[in-house]
């Protein structure tokens, strides 16, 4: 039993645990290792409005509010906008304590070096060169493990929430705690605790391209779905502009490394094959456009021309864009790219579940005692689209106003309902090989079916196509959901089938285009569609 238990170890989680363990005793779980997260692949930075003198002087939280407002298209919450962004100098304060070391100014220690993003109209985002998110998670875990009341536990899957709702105890549906699969022995141990906080990040890999660590299967999102939590605005998956294209790149890393949005932020321009910068022939931003714009651009050109790719020309940057961008000049080198010498080829890949769990402005689901932080949750900061370098601002904020709420509703020292008798897990036989050749070809269907059907152009008939795929893909992992031993493959399975049909039934219910959901059969805006698309299961 632990006073808190946090399923993830992104910023969002591992933030949460830190400022936890002040009050009680935290368990963290992460199906990998601790370092394996959305978190630790930001390449880009953190957007923060600093204390003046520490900021552009130029810039403000009015100027950052409308950016986000501008991005989401239509369809944030202007209260969790206003909210987490006027509480992103303290995020930066926390973090720069745990140990995380942002760019200084050359020649001015005292200031932070500041970047630009596309859809941000000032410079805000900080950085630690181009591994940003590695620097914030690596402190975040040192600072972790240092502590006494924290346990970190790796190779620990998450299977499902246990629930007075599900074992019909009670009229509420209140969180016991989770089943929770230790890998290397293969046993479901029963971790219980009244306080569930769900940070696992989002469903990248739903898709067959996708900048996201393997991890990113939608586990926290189809945990809470199956436990009762409402869903939002699932059917905003945000496509990130420029992910390195090489087909004679061998390995995942290669297929799926990202170029920070923050080259383009420095002057890098986006060209075609003839050298035309066609983003402006969309906006008049060029390559600075919010993200949705910018991908849908590439996606029409691709097809137009009929090219495999776009290109990112660095030239603009001359000699810095080394020094500024070392890793992805020197990853990009070991794939046989010299980006000083020739444009980036580049192509889109599913980057962000801008949609997630429903939550309130404090991590709040609707299912007492849970709460969702990060990525897999759906606040209202990022509408339609989220702005650029916006998630890791709000996976701390939200971490901070979760634990306010939880010591103000659900604190330690409070006598909670204790949990009846948890069955014990009962798992099944191995899956003789044949089988485990179904599930690696369910694995590869989902995600070509999403890559092929829900991706950045949609339609209804497309739609539906996947629907019906995806309905036939749930019936064989119920079969080997129950009929074998639990494998983080069959778990992973299961939780992206889920997570993709929530993608689907929630782009069918949206006759329009706004955001990152565009759907050639309604082309435009709808106002009767301005509000949020919420399922609920029960």
């Amino acid at each position: 039993m632990s006073d808190f238990l946090v399923i993830g170890s992104g910023i969002a989680g591992l933030s949460f645990a830190i400022k936890a363990a002040g009050f009680g005793t935290v368990t963290v779980i992460t199906k990998g290792n601790l370092l394996e997260s959305n978190t630790a692949w930001a390449q880009g930075g953190v957007s923060a409005v600093l204390p003046e003198g520490l900021r552009d002087p130029n810039d403000n939280c009015k100027k950052h509010v409308a950016d986000t407002l501008d991005a989401g298209a239509g369809l944030c919450n202007e209260e969790a906008v206003r909210t987490i962004v006027n509480e992103g100098s303290e995020t930066i304060d926390e973090l720069v304590a745990w140990g995380t070391n942002f760019d200084k100014n050359q020649g001015d220690p005292d200031r932070y070096s500041l970047g630009k993003e596309g859809g941000h109209s000032e410079r805000r985002v900080l950085h630690a060169k181009d591994t940003t998110g590695r620097e914030i998670a690596t402190s975040l875990v040192e600072t972790a493990r240092r502590h006494p009341q924290i346990t970190l536990l790796e190779n620990h899957y998450a299977i499902d929430l246990i629930t007075t709702g599900k074992l019909g105890v009670v009229t509420d549906n209140r969180v016991l705690g989770a089943y929770v699969l230790e890998i290397k022995s293969g046993n479901v141990k029963v971790m219980e605790s009244p306080r569930v906080i769900v940070a696992t990040g989002g469903c990248g890999k739903s898709y067959l391209y996708t900048t996201n660590p393997d991890s990113a299967t939608g586990d926290g999102l189809a945990m809470c779905w199956r436990a009762g939590a409402s869903v939002s605005n699932m059917e905003f998956v945000q496509f990130h502009p420029t992910c390195f294209y090489n087909p004679a790149a061998t390995g995942p890393e290669a297929r799926s490394f990202l170029v920070s949005e923050a080259v383009r932020g420095e002057g890098a321009i986006l060209v075609n094959g003839q050298g035309h910068q066609f983003v402006k022939d969309h906006d008049p931003r060029g390559s600075l456009a919010a993200r949705d714009i910018v991908a849908r651009a590439i996606d029409t050109e691709i097809k137009r021309t009929g090219a495999p790719c776009v290109f990112l020309d660095v030239s603009p940057l001359g000699g810095t864009f080394a020094k500024r961008f070392p890793f992805i000049h020197e990853t990009l080198l070991s794939f046989g790219h010299d980006a000083l010498k020739k444009p980036i080829p580049v192509v889109p890949a599913a980057h962000y579940q801008c949609g997630g769990v429903e939550t309130d402005l404090f991590g709040k689901t609707s299912v007492r005692g849970l709460y969702a932080i990060g990525e897999v949750a759906c606040t209202g900061l990022h509408g339609a689209n989220r702005l650029a370098s916006n998630s890791l601002l709000e996976g701390n904020v939200l971490a901070r106003r979760a634990l306010g709420e939880i010591m103000r509703l659900y604190p330690p020292a409070k006598e909670v309902p204790t949990a009846p008798e948890i069955p014990i897990w009962e798992t099944g036989n191995a899956a003789p090989p044949d089988e485990l050749v179904n599930i690696y070809h369910a694995w590869d269907e989902l995600r070509r079916t999403m890559q092929d059907y829900v991706s950045i152009v949609r339609t209804d008939n497309r739609l539906r196509r996947a629907a019906y795929r995806l309905q036939n893909l749930r019936r064989e992992v119920k079969e080997f959901y129950w009929g074998y031993t639990l494998t983080p493959d069959i778990l992973e399975l299961r939780n992206l089938v889920a997570t993709a049909s929530l993608i689907v039934d929630s782009a069918l219910l949206r006759k329009e285009s706004r955001g990152s959901h565009h759907t050639l059969d309604y082309p435009n805006r709808e106002p009767r569609f301005n509000q949020n698309t919420v399922l609920r299961k029960f």
